[in-house]
């Protein structure tokens, strides 16, 4: 039985989405709103605390795997490795492929284990030079990172990865597998739309982007950048392929270190392990104020009300999975915050459907890419700044970011009809 009705479930969540548009720090407007809307939907003062408790303590295995996950990013980024897999995917595919070159460098990064928005401002000073020298636009160049970064999310051992998976209670590894065809179809309607994009007459590439991104950082060799990577893959894939599990907090931490070791840089190793936790503390927090309203949600009514407005318009169970992942994510303006809410309160009426747990996550995780930059989220404007973009000219890019993600969306429901 619900504890609280669906109008407080609504109202609680709405109030968070108005404080984090008005700028409040997005952990405490969602705390606020799980208060106000327990308290509006009938549970009572105690009730609703209890209920913003249990939501959180519901979050902590997540918050604990992605703060050792900090500890892989931040050396990644440190040492330069990440900088140098981005370099060496451009030098490759070369100048008349840059829009893939960058969007196949921003997808790799991301999935290898940095952060999407960290993952575009690492790709940017080479996509810069690279888009100056071919004569793309600003614009072009940014949705080649920001897409191919959304396409390398759905596959990475990332917060919001880890988040559904322990929603749903699937292996980590497989969930990131699961996503693949959806991440390369992503990849693809990405190249196209950022080349179409290349042709309009909009802002170029001047000089003074370059200055502001140009520095002489030596880099590690290409074998070295990819070992902790590489580590962290095989260490994963144990599961799947001989029924050995090696959790991602064991596994990401050591895949750091193996990078500091490999690069050389193994007497720094403490010093970006710090500097990684500094990267994730706030994802960690915000998933704290996430798991106090997704409690409150999850004891409400609306999960039950949304299955009859979709049984009386005839529609499947499955559909929730990609809308909630869609509407959460677009609410809170974030990617984590999006599918850990989504998952949170549906998998149980999800899986009770009989939709398949790994299909459900991996609808969740997606759809939680498709409006998840709104301007009042982090990542319109660190994406934006990472470029020396206008709001407006940022702004226009969202209709285009919202295709890549639909299309992860959409390729992910079409393998779970099919079967796959």
């Amino acid at each position: 039985m619900a504890e609280f009705t669906t109008l407080g479930a609504i109202v609680g969540l709405v109030i968070a989405i108005v404080l984090i548009i008005k700028k409040v720090q997005p952990a405490y407007s969602l705390i606020l709103g799980a208060l106000i809307g327990g308290i509006i939907g009938g549970g009572g003062l105690v009730t609703t605390v209890d209920t913003m408790i249990t939501g959180a303590q519901g979050m902590m295995s997540s918050i604990l795997r992605i703060l050792t996950s900090g500890i892989l990013a931040g050396t990644l980024i440190k040492t330069g490795a990440a900088e140098k897999i981005a370099e060496v995917i451009v030098q490759k595919l070369g100048e008349k492929r840059a829009i893939a070159a960058i969007s196949i460098a921003t997808m790799i990064i991301c999935a290898v284990g940095v952060f999407v928005d960290i993952s575009v401002i690492t790709v940017a000073p080479i996509a810069l030079a690279i888009g100056k020298q071919a004569g793309y636009n600003k614009p072009s160049i940014l949705l080649a990172m920001i897409g191919g970064g959304k396409a390398g999310n759905i596959i990475s051992p990332n917060p919001n990865t880890i988040a559904s998976a322990e929603a749903f209670g699937v292996d980590l590894t497989s969930l990131m597998m699961k996503n693949i065809i959806p991440a390369v179809c992503a990849l693809v309607v990405t190249i196209i739309l950022a080349s179409l994009l290349s042709k309009k007459n909009k802002t170029m590439i001047s000089e003074q982007d370059l200055e502001k991104t140009e520095g002489d950082k030596k880099l590690p060799s290409f074998i070295a950048a990819i070992c902790g990577p590489l580590v962290v893959v095989i260490l994963l894939a144990l599961r799947p392929l001989f029924a050995i599990a090696v959790d991602p907090l064991i596994a990401l931490p050591l895949g750091g270190f193996v990078c500091a070791l490999a690069t050389g840089s193994i007497s720094k190793f403490i010093t970006y392990a710090e500097f990684g936790l500094s990267k994730v503390i706030g994802v960690s927090v915000l998933l704290i104020g996430t798991g106090t309203i997704a409690g409150i949600i999850k004891a409400s009514a609306l999960q039950y009300d949304v299955i009859n407005i979709l049984e009386t318009l005839n529609m499947p169970a499955f559909i929730l999975a990609p809308l909630a992942g869609i509407l959460m994510a677009g609410a809170t303006a974030s990617t984590t915050a999006g599918a850990t809410i989504a998952s949170q309160t549906f998998a149980s009426t999800l899986l009770a459907g009989g939709v398949p747990a790994i299909s459900a996550a991996a609808m969740v995780h997606a759809g939680a890419t498709v409006i998840d930059s709104l301007p009042h989220g982090s990542f319109f404007h660190a994406t934006g700044g990472s470029v020396n973009m206008t709001i407006k000219e940022r702004m226009s890019l969202i209709p285009y970011e919202a295709c890549v993600g639909l299309t992860s969306t959409l390729a992910a429901v079409i393998l779970y009809l099919v079967g796959l």
